[in-house]
């Protein structure tokens, strides 16, 4: 049960002065359905207010100033300003309005008498101006307007002035609550308390009390990372007390790697050892194997599953897409048939008796291991002994439908994949309750992909390149940032950007993106795959697991708009061959600083781990590498760039939480149950990867 102190955070925004039927879907858009949900939404930027007089008034500064009115000139046309002249004892200052003419500006500005205004001031000659006042209060209101105004996220029909009442109003609602932090850790950060630190964050006084590393903001950011990472530990706990499948490594395995046509890299030997110590322990395996592009995490969840088979075990591997699913089929499906182990590929287009003789050989373990798509955890689909579950690109599966294959056995493991490598500084957001292994090392052979960045006015000599190249039997990806044409967003269209290239390429040209229907876009992916398409127009639908090794031309068509990190995984689609492959990024100059760092980067390495340890400088705050696709989680107050040395202290202050006071029943556990409910991170309610 909610803790009746936070009951008042926990009402409905509609509880808010203010907030009817008609402006309850725009502050819930704004911030969340809660009065908890606008407490923490916070300022963005912050207004000067300066008291002045008009002879004194510095142009474009918003300024404060009390006049007199003396005569209002009423628009002789509608597209004619309202203007309203005033002196304030030293010039003269004109108000003016383009809209909203009519007589409330007679009631609110009569003339002969005084009123402060307050807005933006402008020179227009030898004429003062302030279009469309922020604030027009009579004299003895004048306290009402503050000299320095936070500014709150706005949406249409809501303004930021109203959604600063809101906040305001959320923030009195704010009870004094029973300190969690640590008294040392707190003595030593600088912190004050919780309440404190919230009526700083909305009401700052200057721009440094804005920034992420304000000792308030970060007060406020380690409660949020600590309440994350104490939710974190107690899943891994409460995962660690069921018992797994005991899981030797076998010799199929080791007969499997000798006839590889390659050695495993460190990384590979690495990982394979800390997934069998974990099959071995008894305990069920919770891990995460990720590492770069072509860094062969297949090849060692594959040994994984000869392990399990050798143990008369069935294993299961799960891919988002099936296109995912077939290229897992073909990697793994020849190595451990040759092992008398059977492999089945079990999507949504196996229908009827082929389904069913499928299922049955799950259901009575003639099949050994299947490799499949969401069809893998249907209702009807049943293991006769499940000991290890694979899932790759885990974070594209919802939490349910991880949940429901790691079901169909009772002691199975569970190893996630991904493709996204993260910055060791964060790995404790996104997996802190999963052991972590990295695969940092690429297997011999891989080509490196030669990058050149070439200025968009260039486009006709790079489209004449690959004209010759497709001639020449190359395959090529082109990648566009949208699929049609806005005329709000100037952006490449995926559409437009295949029609033209379809007139001068004198070759098929294939066009994916996705919005297409799955079975519409798998069949154009296939055609590729298989060579008939020699040139594959897209957006990034095919960023990830996308296999075509024959492919080895990448143009990505405005790259200064892509974040490093999704320009590299857009890379790793070529250069998967022997071949020698190119990736040309083509941009609109000229570049922004961060722009050309990023290109420039990008140029330089083929190292995942580098380029998202870059990627998260460049980036700073908002949405580091992308992660909002990737399984981060949603802060609202820690900025996981900003915080990144937090990160690690929250980590280890919840292991010392929750070593001394497993069942948080001590003074401190009781006000950190607190904290916890008051971000919603609990274990129950948390995204997690199995």
């Amino acid at each position: 049960m909610r803790p009746e102190i936070l009951f008042p955070l926990f009402a409905p925004i509609s509880t808010l002065k203010g907030v009817g039927p008609k402006v309850e879907p725009l502050v819930e858009r704004v911030a969340g359905p809660l009065v908890r949900d606008v407490l923490f939404l916070g300022p963005q930027s912050l207004i000067h207010r300066t008291p002045t007089t008009a002879d004194r008034v510095v142009d474009g500064q918003v300024q404060t100033l009390i006049v007199e009115v003396v005569q209002h000139t009423r628009p002789m046309r509608r597209e004619q300003p309202w203007k309203v002249k005033t002196f304030d004892g030293t010039a003269f200052l004109t108000l003016i309005w383009f809209k909203g003419h009519g007589d409330h500006l007679t009631r609110a500005l009569p003339v002969g008498e005084k009123r402060v205004v307050s807005g933006k001031v402008e020179r227009r000659g030898s004429e003062i101006q302030m279009a469309h006042p922020d604030y027009i209060l009579p004299v003895e209101r004048a306290a009402e307007i503050p000299e320095e105004e936070a500014v709150y996220p706005a949406t249409a029909g809501l303004a930021a002035r109203n959604v600063r009442k809101l906040a305001l109003e959320a923030l009195s609602r704010a009870p004094e609550l029973v300190e969690w932090q640590d008294p040392a850790w707190r003595k030593r950060e600088g912190f004050v308390g919780w309440r404190e630190a919230l009526e700083l964050y909305h009401n700052p006084r200057t721009e440094a009390d804005l920034s992420p590393a304000s000792p308030h903001r970060r007060r406020l950011a380690f409660d949020e990372l600590l309440a994350h990472q104490l939710a974190l530990a107690q899943r891994k706990a409460a995962r660690r007390s069921h018992p797994g499948a005991i899981v030797p490594a076998g010799e199929m395995a080791g007969r499997i790697e000798a006839a590889l046509p390659w050695k495993l890299t460190g990384a590979q030997i690495r990982a394979l050892s800390e997934v069998r110590g974990d099959m071995q322990s008894g305990e069920r395996m919770s891990r995460l194997l990720h590492g770069d592009v072509g860094a062969g995490k297949t090849i060692v969840a594959m040994l994984a599953m000869a392990d399990a088979a050798d143990a008369r075990m069935q294993s299961a591997l799960m891919a988002p897409t099936e296109i995912l699913a077939r290229q897992h089929f073909e990697t793994v499906a020849a190595p451990l048939e040759a092992q008398g182990v059977r492999v089945i590929l079990l999507t949504g287009r196996d229908k009827g008796g082929v389904r069913a003789e499928k299922l049955m050989a799950l259901m009575d373990g003639t099949a050994q291991v299947a490799v499949g798509t969401h069809a893998l955890f249907q209702d009807d689909v049943k293991f006769r002994d499940l000991g290890l579950t694979v899932i790759d690109e885990q974070h594209r599966f919802g939490v349910n439908e991880r949940k429901r294959l790691q079901a169909k056995g009772e002691s199975a493991h569970l190893l996630a994949m991904s493709a996204t490598p993260i910055p060791r500084t964060l790995e404790l957001t996104v997996f802190g309750d999963l052991d972590v292994s990295r695969l940092d090392e690429k297997p011999p052979g891989r080509t490196p992909v030669a990058t050149r960045a070439v200025p968009s006015p260039r486009m006709g000599e790079i489209v004449e390149r690959l004209k010759q190249a497709v001639k020449d039997g190359a395959q090529a990806f082109w990648i566009c940032p949208m699929v049609t044409e806005s005329e709000t967003v100037d952006l490449a269209a995926a559409e437009k950007r295949a029609e033209t290239l379809r007139k001068v390429m004198g070759a098929p040209v294939g066009l994916v993106h996705g919005q297409m229907p799955a079975a519409e876009k798998d069949a154009v992916m296939a055609e590729f795959a298989e060579g008939r398409l020699p040139l594959l127009v897209a957006t990034t639908v095919v960023e990830v697991g996308v296999n075509v090794p024959n492919a080895t031309i990448m143009v990505i068509e405005q790259a200064e708009r892509f974040g490093l990190a999704q320009l590299h995984q857009l890379r790793g689609r070529v250069g998967r061959g022997r071949r020698e492959s190119a990736c040309v990024l083509l941009y609109d100059p000229p570049l922004s600083d961060t722009a050309q760092q990023r290109l420039d980067i990008l140029r330089k390495t083929d190292d995942g781990f580098l380029i998202a340890e870059k990627d998260l400088e460049l980036r700073g705050g908002g949405d580091p590498l992308g992660l909002k696709q990737s399984g981060f989680p949603a802060y609202r107050l820690a900025d996981p760039a900003a915080h990144r040395e937090l990160i690690a202290a929250a980590a280890d202050d919840a292991r010392l939480i929750l070593a001394r006071d497993p069942d948080l029943s001590s003074p401190r556990g009781q006000a950190v149950r607190v904290l916890q409910e008051l971000f919603d991170w609990k274990p129950a309610g948390l995204t997690d990867a199995g």
